[in-house]
């Protein structure tokens, strides 16, 4: 089944076309890795998706659908709330680590302590940061390494109770360590939610996603099944980015 569907996409930032015909579907949980090199349209997709890029003045034509429904008929909290997108960089919240992961959820509902634990403890069991953070849940989520903060932005996804993860260059500044703790959440929590992962690490999308689309200046040159893209790719692009001849 198609959780996100995209039809003739089309996207400007004024004179410029970030996008230009995309069609693609996403399937419900599946990891789709997307990429290609810089100014390929990658993150313009994501922000179109969760409806960010109303706030760069771009414009779209064409549909995105998500259960079969078009994005712009829903409430705009309603589609950030099932669709989550972390990005590169880890932005965490002022305050405790606590508070980062129940200030959505508070917003949206009035909810009991022993139900904001419960969300706390989930969300950060999920995202396998539990066990490192259970005895400071009153620090600073300042204090949390690069790679914890990234994880603690997962989880504060998860507490939301999203449909859809979106992920734009979530480990670029992190360690190998890192990294494979955020691989490794990703596969497990692909069980439960669907997600599109956005890299420039072609190694990161073959050992996680799977399906691959190579995105090139605005294009969707190929979508395939990942180990068939990465060893048989149709087009020559694609062989020639994968291969590192560009990029």
């Amino acid at each position: 089944m198609a959780k996100i569907s995209i039809r003739n996409l089309n996207l400007f930032y004024k004179n410029f076309q970030a996008l230009k015909n995309i069609n693609l579907d996403v399937t419900e949980n599946e990891i789709l890795g997307i990429i290609g090199p810089a100014n390929s349209g990658k993150s313009s997709l994501l922000r179109a998706i969760n409806r960010l890029i109303e706030l760069d003045g771009a414009t779209i034509t064409g549909e995105i659908l998500l259960d079969g429904k078009n994005i712009m008929e829903l409430p705009i909290n309603d589609l950030r709330r099932r669709i989550g997108l972390i990005f590169a960089i880890p932005i965490v919240l002022p305050g405790s680590i606590y508070k980062n992961l129940t200030y959505g959820p508070k917003l949206h509902k009035k909810l009991s302590r022993r139900e904001l634990d419960d969300i706390v403890y989930r969300a950060l069991n999920a995202a396998n940061l539990w066990d490192e953070v259970k005895d400071r849940l009153k620090d600073s989520a300042a204090t949390l390494s690069g790679g914890q903060q990234q994880r603690l932005c997962i989880a504060r996804t998860l507490a939301m109770e999203p449909e859809v993860i979106m992920m734009d260059e979530p480990c670029s500044g992190l360690d190998p360590i890192s990294t494979a703790k955020i691989e490794a959440t990703m596969l497990e929590l692909k069980k439960r939610y669907t997600f599109i992962l956005v890299t420039n690490n072609t190694k990161q999308a073959a050992r996680v996603a799977d399906k691959t689309a190579f995105f090139l200046s605005g294009e969707l040159i190929e979508i395939d099944r990942t180990e068939k893209l990465f060893t048989s790719p149709r087009e020559k692009r694609t062989n020639d980015y994968i291969s590192g001849r560009f990029g």
